[in-house]
């Protein structure tokens, strides 16, 4: 394991956010959902792709307040292009469960 300065950790943007849409991504090689994260009013909605349908349904996941890096530079994934990542850790199984905060904060809370 490498270690990081706090200046490292400091350029990361770690922010809350409410799942506004989740659909099936058709085009990506691993199943995974196209999400529409909305992360306030300070920087709006962002799209993303997730690798978490093991544990999770795209109905289920509305409303869903989830973390994500939203400082990344765009990815493009097929035809989709991924404006944030959002955080999970991966079970026993090898399959992604979400980060969340524990009690519901304002959509663009930063992390810190």
């Amino acid at each position: 394991m490498s270690l990081i300065t706090w200046q490292d950790f400091e350029k990361i943007d770690i922010r809350t956010g409410t799942v506004v849409s989740a659909e099936e991504f058709e085009g990506a090689r691993k199943p995974a959902y196209k999400l529409q994260v909305d992360f306030g009013p300070e920087l709006g909605v962002k799209r993303s792709s997730a690798q978490i349908t093991a544990h999770y349904n795209p109905l289920d996941l509305i409303g869903t307040q989830v973390l994500a890096v939203v400082n990344f530079p765009p990815k493009q994934i097929a035809n989709f292009f991924s404006e944030c990542l959002v955080l999970g850790i991966y079970d026993d199984a090898g399959d992604v469960v979400l980060l969340q905060p524990r009690t519901a904060v304002s959509n663009g809370s930063k992390v810190g």
